[in-house]
């Protein structure tokens, strides 16, 4: 292993043991809950919006040092961001971030975070959306 890789996988696993933006937020605006099921990672993201820009965004969640430093690395960047530049984020971006090699085993470890804020956001704009119910009309 050379210097570059060994600081990476430190970087890495600094962003594992004290992740940035851990935590929930009371009353979030949208939330999502991300469930890898081929090897057991959770994430799950609380997101304050203000206008159309993600104000703060924290998570919780247990799983490999890849799925929870990308979280921990995601949100960082996410907070400031612009919904539709969220929702719009593709996976290389994501890969990108990371100062590390994903290889192609654990890209969803990877990419769990992404998927959860991006599943938030999503949620949050399509129950916007929905319009109540008619009101019964009255009996004549």
């Amino acid at each position: 292993m050379d210097i570059a890789e060994d600081m990476y996988r430190e970087e890495m696993l600094e962003h594992y043991r004290n992740p940035q933006n851990r935590g929930r937020i009371e009353n979030p605006d949208a939330t999502h809950h991300e469930f890898n099921s081929m090897c057991g990672d959770d994430v799950e993201v609380f997101i304050k919006i203000n206008g159309d820009r993600v104000e703060d965004v924290k998570f919780s969640g247990t799983g490999c040092a890849i799925s929870q430093a990308g979280a921990s690395i995601l949100t960082e960047h996410v907070k400031g961001m612009n919904l539709r530049d969220a929702i719009s984020m593709k996976s290389e971006e994501m890969l990108e971030m990371l100062p590390f090699k994903v290889s192609h085993l654990r890209m969803k470890c990877a990419l769990l975070a992404m998927k959860a804020v991006q599943r938030a956001i999503l949620k949050r704009e399509a129950a916007m959306r929905v319009e109540p119910p008619p009101l019964p009309k009255a009996k004549e």
